[in-house]
């Protein structure tokens, strides 16, 4: 596993030991980051179920200001914080151990204007892509905001949550990355 691109390309990332998360190919990676960038001109990003952080970090060799990883994994935290030394990105992020919905809390208390959502919770865990429905509703992000979804092939997500649509979807094996936007006419412009 690795940094794929940008200011940070090619340093290796270490994956959370055991068989509690499930890291994200580089082959994937680099295809989703084809899909929503390649590269950002700033921005808030939140890696939501982290694990080793590697879409976060990738979010910030690629452009993003910062990045919230959120992870509940004790084993996880630690390997996180390594792979944000090695790649001196600890400036420019934050690491919380929280469970997702008090993270969202956590989040809308400061006011939060998230432009990037990844949203890759453990496969059996289908429900906690419903939190995406919170995220809008707490008016958490930006009118161009992306929300990235990593999920098991087999598994449908919804076409909408809110004013976000899924506008593209992609199969890889037995993953699928669906990806939102809110459409031009549901923008305040």
């Amino acid at each position: 596993m690795r940094v794929i691109s940008g200011t940070r390309k090619g340093l290796p990332l270490k994956a959370v030991p055991g068989t509690g998360t499930r890291p994200t190919t580089d082959k994937v990676k680099e295809s989703i980051f084809n899909m929503i960038g390649p590269y950002f001109d700033g921005g808030l990003a939140v890696d939501l179920f982290a694990g080793s952080g590697s879409l976060g970090i990738e979010s910030l060799s690629r452009g993003i200001d910062t990045c919230i990883f959120i992870e509940k994994d004790t084993h996880a935290i630690p390997v996180i914080y390594e792979n944000l030394k090695k790649c001196k990105l600890e400036d420019q992020s934050e690491v919380y151990k929280a469970d997702a919905t008090r993270a969202i809390k956590a989040l809308e208390k400061r006011q939060a204007r998230i432009d990037l959502l990844f949203l890759d919770p453990p496969y059996q865990k289908v429900g906690y892509y419903e939190l995406i429905e919170q995220f809008v509703d707490k008016n958490l992000l930006t009118e161009d905001a992306i929300i990235l979804c990593e999920h098991e092939k087999g598994v449908d997500l919804k076409s909408h949550y809110g004013s976000f649509t899924l506008t593209r979807k992609e199969v890889y094996g037995s993953t699928i990355i669906s990806i939102y936007r809110q459409e031009e006419g549901e923008r305040n412009d």
